[in-house]
């Protein structure tokens, strides 16, 4: 792929991109961006092993989704000491002047596999097949982790 190409592709992906990651970091647009740019970093170096043998799209969004499963991973190890000691609300993170606040507070409870289904489904109104292919489980499970996901948060936004 040659590197105009891979810019006109990622920059047609850049808002679709920049909103599920959103979603993901409940609203904290500066980590959204800070991942997005880091997925698109890895994207860029990976260009030459896009095959595609799927969407554009998809593969980008499987290298972002890998990108905040990383963040989290990392975060986790960082913080917990940290977390432990202070008992810091999770909440504190999110972006205040986000309109949809209440929304992602209550994405921010789901477990990271609900919270990545419900935003590529309704944030991103891509298919069972392609968020498979993104999150990279069965299509089963897909429906799975929406199911669960869409109870999880009636629960918590009728708290």
């Amino acid at each position: 792929m040659t590197q105009e190409r891979f810019i006109d592709l990622a920059r047609a992906e850049q808002e679709p991109l920049r909103r599920f990651l959103l979603a993901l970091c409940s609203g904290n647009a500066a980590l959204a961006d800070d991942i997005a740019q880091d997925a698109l970093v890895r994207a860029y170096v990976a260009s030459g092993s896009f095959l595609g043998l799927s969407k554009f799209s998809t593969w980008l969004f499987r290298i972002a989704y890998n990108c905040y499963i990383d963040h989290c991973r990392k975060s986790r190890l960082e913080e917990a000491p940290v977390e432990a000691a202070l008992a810091v609300p999770a909440d504190d993170t999110s972006d205040a002047s986000f309109r949809y606040q209440q929304l992602y507070q209550a994405m921010d409870r789901l477990p990271e596999k609900e919270k990545a289904a419900i935003a590529l489904f309704y944030f991103e109104d891509r298919s069972i097949k392609e968020i498979s292919s993104i999150l990279g489980m069965p299509s089963g499970t897909v429906k799975y982790h929406l199911s669960m996901g869409r109870n999880h948060l009636k629960q918590y936004i009728q708290l």
